[in-house]
């Protein structure tokens, strides 16, 4: 079957707490990938979605591929693997402002994924990647480069979504640049889109890619395909109480592809970004908060609003 949007990564169950970790104490199971994100903020919008990935023969495993079924993604293409687990993550609130997290997916069930994982990718308008799946392992990253080079979709976006506990920035850009010819769509904070070129935004603007620079709390940029580094498009942050920012990343992507799709004008295409993002950090969750295609016009709010 063809879809709008195809993405293809690790999700994980990630054990949250509130607090600093202590025992005893209590830790909470959520869903954590952000290709996945990207694939429930998609389908919410009303998007046809695959995300393909591989699983533990496990509950965890599971349980992540049942919760996106159910968010209305195809997971057809999801492979459950018999000898290796589901990967775990755990996350601790250190402060109001700092969240630790320790990953435990050495030899995990993504971690194999290879080129035969990116056969059955499928047909679709659009291919999503990002930085995280490639720094899995030496094969993921081949799975990463046969996917976007294989020329049978007519968008290829990357998401930076640099992991320094995955690799350094040296070998992540050693492994991110070869992928310029093949991407038509890169997405990244300043920091990030550094990795991709040694001077950012106008050398990735000057290659002809459409780059959208994330700024968090600052609202975003967009310089459109065939733009120079002058005709930026800025997009302020839509004001909302911010419970959780993990996944907000994620969740912008999610809206700008949506506008993407929906043949929406530059500054459009961000707008809706910026506001699925504010709906993600209103909401504790990767992607809990996400919205339908009907609430995008209800941010801003003000505080206290009830909608009857």
């Amino acid at each position: 079957m063809t879809v709008d949007v195809v993405t293809f990564g690790e999700t994980m169950v990630a054990l949250r707490s509130a607090g600093p970790l202590s025992v005893p104490g209590s830790l909470t199971a959520r869903l954590a990938g952000a290709e996945s994100t990207v694939a429930i903020g998609l389908a919410r919008l009303g998007h046809r979605v695959r995300w393909v990935s591989r699983v533990g023969d496990d509950e965890y495993g599971s349980v992540l591929v049942r919760t996106l079924r159910g968010e209305g993604v195809d997971v057809s293409g999801v492979e459950v693997d018999p000898t290796r687990p589901t990967g775990l993550m755990i996350a601790s609130a250190r402060t109001a402002d700092i969240t630790s997290v320790t990953y435990y997916r050495a030899g995990s069930a993504a971690s194999a994924l290879g080129p035969d994982d990116a056969a059955r990718l499928g047909t679709a308008s659009i291919l999503h990647v990002t930085g995280i799946t490639p720094a899995l392992s030496p094969s993921a990253a081949e799975a990463v480069r046969v996917a976007v080079s294989s020329g049978s979709y007519s968008l290829v976006g990357l998401d930076v979504n640099y992991r320094s506990r995955l690799w350094s920035r040296q070998r992540a850009a050693e492994v991110l640049r070869p992928l310029l010819p093949h991407l038509s769509i890169v997405i990244g904070s300043p920091d990030e889109l550094l990795l991709l070129a040694d001077e950012g935004v106008p050398e990735l603007v000057s290659r002809g890619l459409e780059v959208i620079e994330k700024r968090g709390a600052q609202g975003a940029g967009l310089w459109p395909k065939g733009s120079s580094t002058g005709d930026v498009v800025d997009v302020p942050a839509v004001p909302v109480t911010v419970v959780d920012v993990v996944g907000a990343g994620d969740a912008f992507t999610a809206g700008y592809l949506s506008g993407v799709l929906d043949g929406l004008a530059p500054l459009d295409r961000v707008s809706r970004a910026v506001h699925v993002a504010a709906f993600c950090v209103s909401t504790a969750g990767d992607y809990e908060g996400l919205p339908t295609r009907s609430e995008l016009d209800r941010l801003p709010l003000v505080e206290g609003t009830t909608l009857r």
